[in-house]
């Protein structure tokens, strides 16, 4: 999911790039923490963006499983050559579909 989520933000144009961070404990559906850098080349607020992706984005492990469609026998195909960089329909972590709503919210 944080893969998704700054693929987003940087295909958005909000920054050239970015690191986001997920933390989570067991027996908690809400992440612990949410960290967002843009390493200085941010063209908004972090703190901004990272309020409206949290209201945005489901990022309990049931929002994350629904949001990239995690319930699909997807593990051959991420068992060869990786499963991160491959545009293939099935990784749908690699989708940058937040795009337009990100441009919209910050005018870009």
């Amino acid at each position: 999911m944080a893969r998704y989520l700054a693929k987003n933000l940087v295909a958005s144009g909000l920054a050239s790039r970015c690191t986001v961070k997920l933390s989570y404990a067991i027996g908690k559906a809400d992440p612990t923490s949410v960290f967002l850098d843009f390493h200085g080349t941010g063209r908004v607020d972090e703190d901004e963006v990272l309020e409206f992706v949290k209201g945005m984005i489901n990022l309990t492990p049931a929002g994350i499983i629904k949001t990239l469609d995690l319930c699909r026998p997807i593990y051959s195909p991420t068992a060869a050559y990786g499963h991160f960089g491959r545009n293939l329909p099935a990784f749908t972590w690699e989708k940058t579909d937040l795009v337009s709503d990100l441009r919209n919210r910050f005018g870009l």
